[in-house]
């Protein structure tokens, strides 16, 4: 992982924090430690449906006002990024997030879910600004750039399946309310990691101009990676939003859902290193452009979820979960190579909060899906997520063109001088 010196102008206090390499791994850590402990977003549908007794419809509600919270959080945790800087951000919103899970772990009734299902949106994934930032400040490659934030999303990847095989074995036994609990903690340990590792904002003087939301949305590249990954994320969250619905369907109980998500992280761990290797080269450069990669991964993504939908036995589920890895690996590396590559100087955290809420939109479809298994069954369903994953692969030939083409903005300049990846 390629460091870099303290900029001229760096407070000489800035000069003996820590490493570049020890931040970075820190917030890795604390990635993988959140998502590992994310117990609320995980299973915030099977409490809703199973443990508190509301059924599948009712927990489709629930994700649904979960994306809606998820797509403003993305919003407001990236502008705050960029504002206050990524210490002051971090501490602030895992403060928040925390909150929110002691929130759930004491509601049971409907209406009061559906209210801390929304709050609880608002929080998932509110670190991710800021830690995008923070690669995109510190490392100076863009192949160096890229690879952390392949690893970013490799410890989410990781955590959220280990959340998952974790979480169902301790509901079953012990129940929700101590696993939301877990939650809260862990969410107060990674601010108080970025509140030790990162460095406090750079006096005015010395830090880039921040571009609004308007300016970062006049870039056609961004545009259509966002219309991409909107489809590739509706099959990939299918394993925290699809997989508990149909699951839930075939009256199979969370360990059975904790054995998929196991398997998911197996395989990530042992297919993680070598694909990362065969897409970012040792010498620091892209071995493939990233719109092919996006597509190929937003493929997989498609195939293994429209698998996913059409079994109903834990082994079944478990053999999708892992046919959608090569997709999830090829998608990270993708939009780490992006993000690295497009995000021009004070505008980080918003271009990551964009697409963390092309995410947060793909979490959307579980009321969908909800109906859609009523109404069509098994088929239905399979249908809806491969048409979403062929969407996202069209959208990357027009998101290759933009990135040969230079984007200007007429109220900034020039936003960045863009080449294939």
């Amino acid at each position: 992982m390629a460091t870099t010196h303290p900029p001229v102008g760096t407070p000489t206090s800035a000069r003996t924090s820590p490493s570049t390499r020890t931040v970075i791994t820190a917030l890795i850590g604390g990635t993988l430690l959140l998502k590992a402990g994310g117990f609320c977003w995980d299973f915030l549908g099977y409490y809703i449906s199973d443990g508190a007794g509301h059924g599948t419809t009712a927990a489709g509600a629930g994700l649904t006002l979960f994306g809606i919270g998820w797509c403003v959080g993305q919003a407001f945790s990236g502008a705050l990024t960029d504002r206050l800087g990524q210490r002051a951000a971090l501490t602030l919103l895992m403060s928040i997030s925390a909150l929110a899970c002691f929130a759930l772990a004491f509601t049971s009734s409907l209406p009061a879910l559906l209210a801390v299902s929304l709050f609880l949106g608002f929080t998932m994934e509110i670190q991710r600004p800021a830690v995008s930032a923070t690669i995109n400040d510190s490392i100076t490659s863009e192949a160096g750039r890229t690879r952390a934030q392949g690893w970013v999303y490799w410890s989410m990847n990781v955590g959220i399946a280990v959340c998952g095989g974790l979480g169902g074995y301790l509901a079953h036994h012990h129940g929700y309310r101590m696993l939301f609990v877990a939650n809260g903690v862990a969410c107060i340990v990674f601010a108080l990691i970025a509140r030790r590792v990162l460095a406090p904002r750079p006096r005015a003087a010395t830090r880039p101009t921040s571009l609004t939301y308007r300016q970062v949305l006049a870039d056609p590249s961004l545009r259509w990676i966002t219309v991409a990954a909107v489809g590739a994320m509706i099959c990939a969250y299918g394993l925290v939003s699809v997989l508990p619905l149909v699951m839930t369907d075939d009256n199979l109980p969370p360990t059975s859902y904790g054995t998929a998500m196991i398997s998911n992280t197996v395989a990530v761990l042992i297919l993680s290193p070598p694909l990362m290797r065969a897409l970012v080269g040792r010498n620091e450069e892209m071995r493939y452009p990233l719109a092919p990669i996006l597509a190929v991964g937003s493929l997989i993504l498609g195939a293994g979820m429209a698998f996913a939908a059409l079994q109903h036995t834990t082994l079944g589920y478990s053999i999708a979960a892992v046919l959608i890895v090569p997709g999830e690996i090829c998608y990270s590396v993708a939009i780490g190579a992006y993000v690295s590559k497009a995000a021009p100087p004070g505008a980080t955290g918003r271009y990551q909060a964009v697409l963390s809420a092309a995410a947060a939109a793909a979490s959307l479809p579980p009321l969908g899906i909800a109906l859609a298994l009523n109404l069509g069954g098994r088929p239905l369903v399979a249908a809806i997520l491969a048409l979403s994953a062929l969407t996202a692969a069209a959208a990357c030939r027009p998101l290759a063109r933009a990135l040969r083409t230079p984007a200007t903005n007429p109220s900034a300049g020039p936003l960045h001088d863009k080449e294939q990846v």
